[in-house]
């Protein structure tokens, strides 16, 4: 195609930084991205494409069309933030107390409006399509899912998908690019255990949540370390424990909260039937009632092999000399996963931490900030991906 991605990405470099910087001190929880939403559909106006918004609230596709057929690429950008206050003081802190940019949505949009600029600029020396999606609610609402629901596939109709995430577990020049399972599967789960309250002098006349609760926790662990192939992998973490206020009560109840996470099936199959085993097994042996409300957020991202294959060869050939890890997987998870269950894709990580700078902290973390100079590397590697993919050979 004869385009230099990067070149063009760092010369609109301050462009980029700016949209994030002002996201990122206007963030908004999903469903309720109004004003970036607006922001995005703005500036994809200007740029003369086809938008289409409102879908799943907030969420927004453009069309980048070359006027030639051809096959047709989705990009996908997250735009929700999460409810933590910030703790970064930086200039472009965010001003809506108790809501944070702490994921790196805002880079993401940053990164779509600019890569969405480029490719609009240069869509006559391509063919087919590129479908640009903004969507809303990421963090565990249910967004790609409801996105799909309201019939987005069927008018994307992509042949592939892409998605990136700047990565703050790694520094810039990393980037993991793996086939197969890279995010996890997610369920969450809440617990509530009934006793019988009492005096805490007299435990012999209660029926002891706690105490079951406590059991419940510890007995939970022996999922992954005594069912679990030892060469696969899962997580079970109890995150919140809740009962009783007084230091002499036994309370009526206990609540607890967590999470289950797995890349296979199978595998998902035997500990969420293991999980409702050992806890009511557990309370019903002390006594106690119980109520389970186990949800599936997402299910595993998946990144097909032959488009991977053609995303890391584009990479190379960007970054000669980048740190490219193929075999990267985390138990972190992302709905972006619901599009690859339907579109062969790959989804990107790449590498936006600091540590010089003091840009390292973890993601979800109330200091959370990234390096800004990922954003034209993220923008010229998604970017060349998506017209390498619309015209490779490899893959039909």
């Amino acid at each position: 195609m004869g385009v230099n991605f990067l070149a063009e990405a760092e010369n609109l470099f301050t462009y980029s930084q700016q949209l994030r910087r002002d996201l990122h001190m206007h963030p908004e929880l999903g469903f309720n991205e109004h004003r970036t939403a607006g922001i995005v559909s703005n500036e994809l106006k200007a740029l003369g494409v086809e938008v289409v918004t409102g879908i799943a609230e907030t969420g927004i596709v453009a069309t980048i069309d070359s006027g030639k057929p051809g096959k047709v690429c989705m990009l996908r950008f997250d735009m929700d933030a999460l409810p933590i206050i910030e703790e970064t003081d930086a200039e472009y802190t965010s001003h809506n107390i108790g809501i944070m940019h702490a994921c790196g949505h805002d880079a993401h949009v940053a990164i779509g409006l600019t890569t969405a600029r480029i490719l609009a600029d240069h869509c006559n020396k391509f063919s087919g399509k590129i479908k640009i999606v903004f969507q809303p609610a990421e963090e565990g609402l249910g967004g790609a899912a409801r996105m799909i629901s309201e019939g987005i596939l069927d008018n994307i109709q992509a042949d592939y998908a892409l998605g990136i995430h700047v990565w703050n577990e790694a520094s810039m020049g990393w980037m993991g690019i793996s086939a197969g399972p890279v995010m996890a599967a997610s369920e969450t789960f809440q617990i509530i255990v009934r006793g019988r309250g009492g005096h805490g002098a007299l435990p012999s006349m209660a029926i002891d949540p706690i105490l079951a609760s406590a059991e419940i926790v510890t007995a939970l662990q022996s999922i992954v370390a005594r069912n679990v192939h030892p060469l696969k992998t899962a997580v079970v973490s109890v995150t919140a424990m809740h009962g009783g206020q007084a230091f002499n009560v036994i309370p009526q109840e206990v609540e607890l909260k967590g999470t289950i996470r797995t890349f296979d099936p199978i595998v998902r199959e035997l500990v969420l039937t293991r999980f409702t085993q050992v806890v009511e097994g557990i309370a019903h042996s002390m006594g106690c009632e119980v109520e389970i409300d186990l949800r599936s957020l997402t299910p595993a991202l998946v990144n097909d092999k032959l488009v991977t294959k053609v995303v890391v060869s584009k990479t190379i050939e960007l970054w000669p000399d980048a740190t490219i890890e193929t075999q990267y997987a985390t138990m972190g998870s992302e709905d972006m996963a619901f599009f690859l269950q339907e579109i062969p894709g790959c989804f990107i990580f790449i590498g936006s931490a600091n540590h010089q700078l003091g840009l390292d902290a973890p993601h979800h973390h109330p200091k959370f900030d990234i390096d800004e100079n990922v954003i034209p590397k993220a923008v010229g590697l998604i970017s060349a991906a998506a017209i390498e993919l619309l015209t490779s050979q490899e893959i039909v």
